[in-house]
């Protein structure tokens, strides 16, 4: 058993499939109101971070905020998952995709969370990774203009490739100033790798092709990055062949199980949490072993305990302790 290790230690220990004093752990959650502002925001993770040492800090501006500097309207939705919707739409008209603005990421949104990253960075000073959410442009296309994005892909495809190929420019432009400001790779999140609304050769075509042009960009200035594949009926394999370390889906909700995606994915798998309803409405018994199975699913190796997605902000502090706790004693 290995000496005590750092979080960075740690970390990329397990991202190696080599032996950990335990295996590493992380959750996250929205800061609804926080997340309004840069301050609030790097407050909020500082104390996230600070009151669980997590292993890797998912940063967590809003899911909104790529679009509102494109004109996108958004109001927090209700309940307690603490995200945003859409309530009016940036583009409407398939010409406007060609003529997307090239972005100044140090204004408006963007600025505000490469400011949240570079306030926060500095108060954690390196103690542990910082990863910066970054949405695939084919997500961001759809939160810019809903369910249209489908329809130009088919029936319009060089008007909506000129205005991916921006959000792209744009997205590594935003990674970039990121970095700079102190983040360490990115939790890269796409709501559209999923069987339920594409064929793989659309998203292959209209999403990998923009994903990757991005990751390979900023890869060599990363230490590490991750690839979440959000909802259900995932293209997991296609998304296994992605330039990254690690990669997290809802695996408590969907194909494949953790044991399962090691067989399909050479790099660091992150889950054994249902975010739906385990770690919010179930008892500290039941999140600490749906830990323990995920230890036992993966030997161990090559694995991270962490939510299928952002669990609730009505989750129980007990709860979270409970996931924490049992994975620092699996060791």
């Amino acid at each position: 058993m290995p000496s005590q290790m750092n979080h960075w230690e740690r970390v990329r220990a397990a991202i190696n499939g080599e032996e950990v004093d335990s295996v590493p752990v992380s959750l996250w959650r929205h800061w609804p109101e926080d997340d309004l502002t840069a301050a609030g925001l790097a407050a909020a993770m500082v104390r996230w971070q600070r009151g669980y040492d997590f292993d890797m800090v998912k940063f967590m501006p809003t899911g909104t905020y790529g679009v509102h500097d494109w004109g996108a309207e958004t109001v927090y939705a209700p309940g307690y998952r603490g995200n945003r919707l859409v309530t009016g739409f940036g583009l409407t008209e398939t010409e406007q995709w060609p003529e997307l603005r090239r972005l100044d990421v140090g204004q408006g949104a963007l600025g505000q969370e490469v400011e949240a990253i570079r306030l926060a960075a500095a108060e954690l000073d390196n103690s542990v990774p910082i990863l910066q959410t970054v949405f695939s442009p084919l997500t961001t296309a759809v939160k810019l203009a809903g369910e249209k994005v489908y329809a130009d892909l088919r029936q319009h495809p060089d008007a909506l490739k000129a205005g991916l190929q921006i959000i792209a420019d744009v997205t590594i432009d935003f990674a970039r100033a990121c970095l700079e400001a102190g983040a360490h790779g990115f939790f890269f999140a796409s709501q559209c790798t999923t069987y339920r609304i594409l064929s793989e050769d659309e998203y292959r075509d209209f999403g990998a092709y923009f994903d990757e042009y991005i990751l390979n960009s900023v890869r060599d200035d990363c230490e590490f990055n991750l690839f979440h594949v959000h909802g259900e009926d995932i293209m997991f394999d296609l998304a296994a062949t992605y330039p990254v370390d690690l990669i997290n889906w809802h695996d408590r909700i969907t194909w494949p199980s953790l044991s399962e995606a090691q067989q399909r994915f050479s790099g660091l798998v992150v889950g054994g949490i249902n975010d739906q309803t385990t770690i919010a409405e179930g008892s500290p018994q039941e999140v600490a072993a749906q830990a323990r199975d995920a230890i036992e699913q993966t030997g161990g190796r090559r694995l991270m305990v962490g939510p299928g997605c952002v669990i609730p902000t009505n989750t129980p502090d007990a709860n979270v302790h409970a996931v924490v706790d049992t994975v620092r004693q699996s060791a």
